[in-house]
């Protein structure tokens, strides 16, 4: 197990090191993020549309464009790094290691997760700047850290799975595009799951992404709540990042075919 452990801290390591060489990739990736909450969020704070409770609109959806951030940067760093490696041979050098499969997958998540750290600052200040009330407590920012470090791995897990799938960049780009407004508009994101139709509510309960948002609104925000639990948030992610690695992890000898 600490073989297993130490080697999936290498693989890490080794992905977080690439941000060195090009740091401004998390600039880029805050430009969307941005957007919504500077356009999106204020437009629909004034016509307060959408019924959200006591919470103010904007500070209902800073926590869900938070977890679109960190859903982003997963699913287009873990497919895309992997078709990028396979086509370079470097995948086929880690393959011919002593390296668990399910190392080298955690690894990458792990990687992923550090990586979606940083959108936590950018969201964090532009939330304070735009008036948000979020919860500063060293505690309850700490545990805003574990969800969105979660909630990377198992979307870059999930990327990892289509990457292990697709021959090309461009067609993970495509299958990039088409997913992620699915998991994003499927979920509390941006509404409340109260004004989702039946068939909807149904796939939301389903979303990862929904789990993810819920913790984060009840940690960030000063007045935040929680649907289900912060708890049971982190131990739906949890389980579903550990059957996640499982089948990548016996997917991922077909990389070097």
């Amino acid at each position: 197990m600490w073989s297993s452990l130490s080697k999936t801290l290498v693989i890490a390591e080794l992905e977080v090191r690439k941000l060195r060489h090009d740091p401004t990739d998390l600039v880029v990736r805050s430009v969307q993020p941005a957007l919504w909450l500077l356009i999106f969020g204020q437009v629909f704070t004034k016509t307060r549309a959408i019924p959200t409770g006591d919470l103010p609109y904007l500070d209902f959806m800073s926590a869900g464009i938070l977890a679109q951030s960190v859903l982003f940067v997963a699913i287009f760093t873990g497919g895309m790094t992997l078709i990028w490696e396979r086509d370079l041979g470097v995948v086929h050098k880690f393959l011919a290691s002593p390296t668990p499969r399910t190392a080298m997958v955690l690894g990458k998540a792990l990687a992923c997760g550090v990586r979606c750290i940083s959108q936590v600052f950018i969201i964090y200040g532009l939330a304070f700047f735009l008036g948000v009330k979020l919860n500063l407590n060293p505690l309850a920012f700490l545990q805003v850290l574990l969800i969105v470090m979660l909630g990377a791995a198992c979307f870059c897990v999930f990327s990892l799975i289509i990457g292990c799938l697709v021959k090309t960049r461009e067609r993970m780009t495509g299958i990039g595009q088409l997913i992620t407004m699915p998991f994003f508009f499927a979920s509390n994101a941006i509404y409340p799951i109260s004004l989702m139709p039946g068939w909807l509510k149904l796939i939301s309960h389903i979303n990862p992404l929904t789990y993810q948002v819920d913790a984060l609104r009840g940690k960030m925000l000063l007045n935040g709540i929680s649907l289900y639990g912060f708890t049971l948030d982190c131990t739906i992610l949890l389980l579903t990042l550990i059957g996640l690695t499982f089948i990548c992890g016996k997917l991922y000898p077909r990389v070097a075919m």
